[in-house]
C-alpha cells in the first residue's frame, strides 16, 4: 500500500484530483447540515447576483432559489448516479467479459455479438430513449447509464482474461481439478483488477456527464436538484444571469477533471511497466 501511494503521489495531477474530489464529496455529505432548507425553496428575490448578500454568496436563480444550495445538493445526485451506475455496469460487463475470454469459441462469439449490438447504437441516444420509456427518475437514469456503459468493460475484461487464460498457474489450477467458476473467480479475475479500477474511475466521470446531459434536456429526476437541471433551466436567461449556468458548469468541469486526473494517477500506480520506469 505504501508503494502504491508513493507511485500515485508522484503524479501531481492525481493528487490535485484527489483533493478536488474530496471537497466535492465533503460538500455532498454535509449539504443537509450546511443548507437545511430545500434547494427548491424560494429564499430571496429572483436573479440576485453573487456576493450581493452574505447569506447567498452565489446569488439566486430565476425563481429566487439559493444557487449554492442547489450546487451542494446537485453534488449528491452526480456522485450517486456516477458511483451506482458504474458499479451496475461493472456487474454486467465483468461476468460477460470473463466468460467470453475464458471459454472462447462459440461462447465468445455469442457474447461479443451481444456486446456489439449495444455498441452499434450511440450511447447518449440510447440513454435518452431508455429514460424516456421508463419515465425520468433517479432509478431509470442509473439503469440507462449502466446499460450503455458496460460494453467497454466487457471488452476490456475479455482481453485481459484471454491473455491470462494460458498462464501456467491457470493451467495448474485446471490440472488440479478446480472448477471453471473457481478458476475464474480466484485465479483470473483478481489479476484483472488494475485495469478495471482505472476504467471504473473514468466511467464515473462519463456517468456524471451523461446524467448532466439528460437533466439539461429535461430528462432528469424532477424531484432532485442536479447540476444539469440548473444549467438547463438557466439557458434562456444566460445573458441576464450568467452565474446560473457558470457555477454548475464549473462544478461539472472540476468533478470530471478530478476523476480523470485520478484515473491517470491510478494507471501510473497500478501499471507494472510504468511502476518499474518510475524506479
Amino acid at each position: 500500500m505504501a508503494d502504491f501511494w508513493k507511485r500515485f503521489s508522484r503524479n501531481r495531477g492525481a493528487v490535485i484530483g484527489i483533493i478536488i474530489l474530496a471537497i466535492v464529496v465533503l460538500v455532498a455529505v454535509l449539504a443537509p447540515l450546511l443548507f437545511p432548507q430545500s434547494p427548491w425553496r424560494m429564499v430571496q428575490r429572483p436573479f440576485l447576483p453573487p456576493l450581493a448578500m452574505e447569506q447567498y454568496p452565489l446569488g439566486t436563480d430565476a425563481l429566487g432559489r439559493n444557487v449554492i444550495s442547489g450546487l451542494a445538493y446537485g453534488a449528491q445526485v452526480s456522485l450517486l448516479v456516477g458511483l451506482v451506475s458504474t458499479v451496475a455496469a461493472l456487474l454486467i460487463g465483468i461476468p460477460i467479459g470473463a466468460l467470453a475470454g475464458y471459454f472462447g469459441g462459440w461462447v465468445d462469439d455469442a457474447l461479443m455479438r451481444f456486446t456489439e449490438f449495444f455498441q452499434t447504437v450511440p450511447s447518449f441516444a440510447l440513454a435518452i430513449v431508455l429514460v424516456a420509456i421508463f419515465e425520468p427518475s433517479i432509478q431509470s437514469i442509473i439503469a440507462a447509464i449502466a446499460i450503455v456503459s458496460w460494453p467497454p468493460v466487457a471488452r476490456l475484461v475479455r482481453g485481459e482474461v484471454m491473455s491470462l487464460r494460458s498462464r501456467e498457474y491457470v493451467e495448474a489450477a485446471i490440472l488440479s481439478g478446480q472448477t471453471n467458476l473457481t478458476i475464474i473467480l480466484r485465479q483470473v479475475l483478481p489479476n484483472t483488477l488494475s485495469p478495471i479500477i482505472v476504467l471504473a474511475s473514468l466511467m464515473v466521470a462519463t456517468a456524471i456527464l451523461l446524467e448532466s446531459s439528460l437533466s439539461f434536456l429535461g430528462l432528469g429526476d424532477p424531484n432532485m436538484m442536479s447540476w444539469g437541471y440548473m444549467i438547463g433551466a438557466a439557458r434562456t436567461v444566460i445573458r441576464q444571469a450568467w452565474w446560473l449556468s457558470f457555477f454548475p458548469g464549473v462544478a461539472i468541469l472540476l468533478t470530471v477533471l478530478a476523476l480523470n486526473l485520478i484515473g491517470e494517477g491510478l494507471n501510473d500506480a497500478l501499471n507494472p511497466r510504468l511502476a518499474r520506469r518510475g524506479k
